[in-house]
């Protein structure tokens, strides 16, 4: 019975390891399939959170972000002083110009008049304040510098085309109130306005309808403080791929001062927001509308901008042949809806949205424009593509600006009046005025902080749980694999051990077969048949006891 109840033990044993083994190669093939799934589809799952959490709603880091931005813009700007002025007119000299410089203001933006609508769009104004900062300037608001008179030579510009004594009548005005075609201005008057005896006369002749929206002129007129421009973008509740992208500007969806609908496309970021998931075949376009369009920007290389802490970003600049001549650039005869003749090569004219005035938009020092310009005054300096590059550096996955410089040169296309005498020696020329640059060189900590852990951390996370479960699966299925051959093998010894163990008594070498042993009792008396019992020990004893070696009597007739 003993023997009996130990082998039921061990076979109950056997059982139990042979499920434990079992279970563990089980758990070991879930492991893997685990980390398979993870390294397929985690950074699908990254993906969708990330884009549900960027969405523009109340309440979310990205929705206060996006509403007063936790950065500080810096502009410099760099003004052309003409030093010849007289030489210029009386003597046909080249212009010699000083570029003076920077006067740099530090920003505060903020969103104001905030709207959201039902069809996943937030309607808002622009509140843009600058404060100038002396002790990152060159020079001082109050500094004198001498530029073209923009109003004069815009109005007389203008008259080309007038009849001649339209033409006349100008003159005798500008004789009569001592209009010269150069002023000498502050830095803070040329910038933020001064009164200009034409915008005031305009002011009380003009018709109601005709009359500018301001009464001075300045290059930043009326930017110090918020827009009246209303723009509605999507928030990208319903869609992603329109996040930050402008819906309407000003009630339009679209602008009207071109010839087709792609180059009318509001269809842009405003500059803040950008949709998520770029890559370096997109197409970024950012609207601006002091340039009367969407700009686009694409890809120009990846960046690892050490003050944004390592996060990696893509920098998308301008096409070298945006601005350029419809010969170079037939895509851009849509900008030029009077017909040729157009821009000249680098320069972009958006005299349509700056009421007719003859403004000539162009990258600082003529970059990417005709030589010719450059070398028609004297004191500009060759472009340098770090200097003078327009880009913005931006987070791909999330579509976060990390880093950006907007520049752009203003410039003034005089054309020469024969019949104003103020300008009759005026040549027609491309004057530059002023460049700035504009923009952010990082973000703060916590934002960094929480870019970093979204795109940073989720592929290196992927990455150790997936080959970390695979590896772990790998490791528990050889564990459990050796473990089951092991005990194979050992069931296998322990089985022919047991045989040897129970085996049958071999015969006596005489043929006879050896007695078949008695129990032994008290008194050692004599079995029924006669005989004598023997008592034995060890394991002849234990083979007696065996009930399966107990030989059957032998039956037959005996020979």
């Amino acid at each position: 019975m003993a023997t009996r109840r130990f082998v039921s033990k061990l076979s109950k044993m056997e059982m139990y390891d042979k499920r434990t083994k079992g279970f563990v190669v089980f758990v070991s093939l879930l492991f893997i399939v685990f980390g398979a799934v993870i390294f397929v589809f985690f950074s699908g799952w990254v993906k969708a959170f990330i884009q549900s959490e960027i969405v523009l709603r109340n309440g979310s880091h990205t929705f206060d972000w996006w509403r007063r931005p936790p950065v500080t813009p810096m502009m410099s700007i760099y003004v052309y002083n003409v030093t010849n002025a007289d030489e210029f007119l009386n003597d046909g000299a080249k212009p010699k110009l000083q570029e003076v410089g920077p006067f740099v203001y530090r920003e505060k933006w903020e969103k104001v008049n905030l709207r959201p609508h039902k069809n996943g769009t937030i309607t808002f104004q622009q509140r843009k304040m600058y404060y100038f900062d002396a002790a990152a300037s060159a020079g001082s608001e109050d500094d004198l510098v001498i530029v073209p008179n923009i109003p004069m030579l815009s109005a007389t510009s203008q008259s080309k085309h007038a009849a001649r004594f339209l033409r006349l009548a100008m003159a005798s005005i500008m004789d009569i109130l001592k209009i010269k075609p150069f002023v000498e201005v502050s830095i803070g008057q040329l910038l933020w306005g001064y009164e200009d005896p034409l915008l005031k006369l305009a002011k009380d002749v003009v018709p109601k309808e005709q009359k500018l929206p301001y009464e001075e002129f300045g290059l930043l007129y009326g930017k110090n403080g918020t827009s009246k421009d209303v723009v509605t973008i999507f928030t990208g509740r319903d869609d992603v791929t329109r996040y930050g992208l402008i819906n309407r500007y000003n009630g339009n969806s679209q602008m009207k001062h071109w010839n087709t609908d792609e180059c009318n496309s509001l269809e842009a970021s405003d500059g803040s927001l950008f949709p998520p998931g770029l890559t370096k075949n997109s197409t970024v376009y950012v609207y601006e509308k002091d340039l009367c369009r969407r700009l686009p920007l694409v890809f120009q290389e990846e960046i690892d901008n050490a003050g944004c802490r390592g996060i990696k970003g893509y920098r998308f600049t301008p096409p070298i042949n945006v601005f350029a001549d419809i010969d170079s650039n037939p895509d851009n005869i849509c900008f030029c809806p009077s017909g040729p003749p157009c821009a000249p090569n680098g320069l972009f004219n958006v005299s349509l949205c700056q009421y007719d005035s003859p403004i000539m938009i162009s990258f600082p020092h003529f970059y990417l424009a005709d030589p010719s310009f450059r070398e028609a005054v004297e004191g500009i300096s060759p472009p340098e593509k770090e200097k003078h590059q327009l880009y913005i550096d931006i987070q791909p996955e999330m579509g976060a600006a990390l880093s950006a410089r907007a520049r752009v040169q203003i410039n003034l296309a005089v054309s020469q009046v024969v019949d104003i005498k103020q300008v009759a020696t005026f040549p027609d020329i491309i004057f530059p005025i002023m460049w700035f640059e504009e923009g952010i060189d990082s973000l703060p900590n916590e934002v960094l902080d929480l870019l970093y852990l979204a795109t940073e951390v989720p592929p290196l996370v992927r990455v150790v749980l997936s080959y970390g479960l695979f590896a772990l699966g790998v490791l528990l299925l050889l564990i459990s694999l050796g473990c089951l051959v092991r005990s194979a093998g050992r069931q296998e010894t322990l089985s022919l051990e047991a045989s040897n163990h129970f085996a049958k008594p071999k015969p006596a070498a005489n043929g006879n077969r050896k007695p078949m042993p008695q129990l032994p009792h008290s008194g050692g008396k004599p079995a029924q048949n006669g005989t004598t019992n023997h008592v034995k020990s060890g394991k002849d004893t234990m083979d007696a006891l065996n009930p399966a070696f107990v030989e059957a009597p032998e039956t037959g007739v005996a020979g």
